[in-house]
């Protein structure tokens, strides 16, 4: 899926709803994936709410440099991209956009007292400091609130993510698959009500609005080009 021109672009790794729980569950997974956090990196367009790529693995730089280039491949213009602090952004970013990009880092700032906190809730943010990184971003562009807002979607729309819950996958294939199949249906089946088209529609990806059995084809005919290799 390759994107047309989109202004804004903001990315954003965190741990959301069961995911520790998940892993520490599985046990026909590599051992690797058994001693650590799987969390699920996500890239939005600002402007489209287009999912152009996500990513589940580790918080290392690893990772960082494999979703920030397979959201690179997928642009075809210059973009303003924003992250949150996680600092392997910053060589996987140049790494992968090298000076063709307008980046910048916003750093939230958050409150040490957790006397008043509850169980699973962040602490309080008390400010965010927006850090130029790469070109010149524009200030007015740089946020992060469009993919935070899309954690909450994961959030209310995936089961497996509801915190608290026993609806965590056992397996880190059938967990990845779970979280591909609900941003095939973000992106190309559900209408965004704002925009009132899916958001493939609003970015030019597609011309159209698609269903599950558009799906069904694509899995039957990668199945018959597999068997007739």
């Amino acid at each position: 899926m390759h994107c047309p021109p989109s202004r804004v672009i903001s990315t954003t790794c965190a741990t959301i709803g069961s995911s520790a729980a998940c892993l520490a569950s599985i046990t026909a997974a590599p051992s690797r994936w058994c001693q650590s956090i799987a969390e699920l990196w996500v890239a939005i367009d600002a402007e489209t709410k287009l999912v152009p790529c996500w990513r589940l693995g580790d918080r290392n730089a690893e990772t960082a440099y494999d979703f920030v280039r397979d959201l690179a491949a997928r642009l075809s213009n210059r973009i303003q991209l924003t992250s949150d602090g996680h600092r392997a952004y910053l060589e996987a970013v140049e790494s992968a956009f090298g000076s063709e990009v307008d980046y910048a880092m916003l750093m939230k700032l958050y409150g040490s007292d957790r006397a008043s906190e509850v169980r699973n809730s962040p602490a309080e943010c008390i400010g965010c400091r927006a850090i130029p990184v790469i070109g010149k971003p524009e200030a007015k562009h740089i946020s992060t609130s469009f993919v935070e807002r899309q954690n909450w979607c994961v959030r209310t729309t995936m089961r497996l993510y509801t915190r608290l819950s026993n609806g965590f996958s056992r397996k880190i294939e059938k967990h990845a698959a779970a979280i591909a199949l609900n941003y095939f249906a973000y992106n190309f089946i559900k209408i965004y009500r704002t925009l009132r088209v899916a958001p493939a529609m609003a970015a030019s990806v597609t011309d159209r609005l698609w269903d599950a059995s558009d799906l069904v084809s694509l899995l039957e005919a990668e199945e018959r080009e597999e068997r007739a290799a």
